[in-house]
């Protein structure tokens, strides 16, 4: 058995984390204010109506100095506060002050990058990267051998992660697709690993490349996984310091 050490949200994808004591997971859901809203860039073709793959979004893999970004959602208000090391802190509504959020982005990104355009939210869809609502999660001590393999400290938020989870062999969990696992009350089925992209090369305190993730990952086991994909099978409430136990 293992144990949750931490629960994260993304309220706006690509752009910042929240951690969170507790979180109430549904069936078919992705974690509530997760990915609620996306930044689409000005050559995305999305309309914002419906779900569609991260290659219309500004995110990390293309602008690492976003993933500086924290953030805290307001629920009740439902605005965003937003920091960055490089930034003054912005609190806005991403439904109707889009255009705070825009200038106040604009100088972390790279002139050469299709810029910023828009925020849009699907209603009663969280902007994952997969196609399916999701909810995702690393093992520490995967996260650890990659500290231990590159002779520097990786943080855990450079993978962009719901859960983290400790108490189980590294890399163990990339031989749970396929298998249900329990965390707190609620129930995932492993869905398939989380092939990494250039985001996870950026310091997630100084929005610098500055870590080979990716190399390492490809040198030491020929491919660019890490962290699992999984969907909520039985809803219920998961807090920091529960049990994670592999059902079957």
């Amino acid at each position: 058995m293992g144990q949750v050490q931490a629960i994260w949200r993304h309220p706006i994808k690509g752009h910042g984390r929240e951690a969170l004591n507790n979180v109430t997971l549904s069936v078919g859901q992705t974690m509530p204010w997760d990915r609620r809203w996306a930044v689409a860039h000005e050559a995305a073709k999305t309309d914002g109506t419906e779900w569609t793959p991260s290659a219309d979004y500004s995110r990390g893999s293309k602008v690492g100095a976003i993933m500086a970004i924290n953030a805290v959602a307001d629920e009740t208000s439902e605005t965003v506060t937003l920091a960055h090391p490089d930034r003054p802190a912005l609190t806005f509504a991403p439904d109707t002050e889009s255009d705070q959020f825009l200038d106040w982005v604009k100088p972390l990104m790279p002139v050469n990058r299709a810029q910023s355009a828009s925020i849009v939210r699907v209603e009663g869809r969280g902007m994952t990267d997969t196609d399916y609502p999701s909810i995702s999660l690393i093992n520490l001590a995967s996260n650890d051998d990659m500290s231990a393999r590159m002779r520097q400290d990786i943080s855990a938020l450079r993978w962009r992660c719901n859960l983290h989870f400790t108490g189980f062999a590294a890399w163990e969990e990339l031989g749970w697709i396929g298998k249900t696992i329990r965390a707190g009350e609620v129930e995932l089925k492993v869905r398939e690993p989380i092939e990494r992209c250039l985001a996870t090369t950026a310091n997630p305190d100084t929005g610098e490349r500055d870590a080979d993730t990716l190399g390492t990952l490809k040198a030491a086991f020929g491919h660019q996984n890490f962290g699992i994909y999984a969907e909520v099978t039985k809803s219920g409430d998961i807090h920091a310091g529960d049990t994670v136990e592999v059902l079957s």
